[in-house]
């Protein structure tokens, strides 16, 4: 049986394709969230913001209960008038989107922090506030 000839073109068309199915989004991964590397990712965060029962604004707010409150309300920070005015409630989604690029979600904020590029560590650092509510 003699098989077919394939010239280079159609081989690199074919490759390229199956690459681009293989990264197309609905076929990536499903991030799986997990607090405890979300703790350890916390320590950048840790210089401006805090956690617990004890917690309070300091360079930044605190982060208690960030999920489902709303951007400029906690009384111990003084924010920029950008974050009061956005009207953002937190939603996961929401902080997920802020902590991969602050300025695009609140233009005009004050947190001089260029963003967290991997949704993993997002994803883990969300877990990691979720818990402090």
């Amino acid at each position: 049986m003699k098989l077919p000839e394939y010239r280079p073109v159609t081989v690199l068309a074919l490759a390229i394709a199956a690459a681009a199915w293989s990264v197309h989004p609905t076929h990536a991964a499903e991030v799986i969230a997990d607090a405890e590397a979300g703790r350890r990712a916390f320590a950048k965060c840790a210089s401006c913001h805090q956690l617990g029962p004890s917690a309070r604004g300091t360079f930044g707010p605190h982060l208690n209960g960030i999920i489902g409150r709303k951007a400029g309300a906690t009384t111990d920070y003084k924010y920029s008038d950008a974050m009061k005015n956005s009207g953002i409630v937190w939603t996961e989604d929401r902080l997920a989107a802020f902590l991969k690029s602050p300025d695009d979600v609140v233009p005009g904020n004050k947190m001089r922090f260029f963003g967290i590029r991997s949704d993993q560590q997002i994803a883990d650092l969300i877990a990691y506030l979720q818990q402090y509510r």
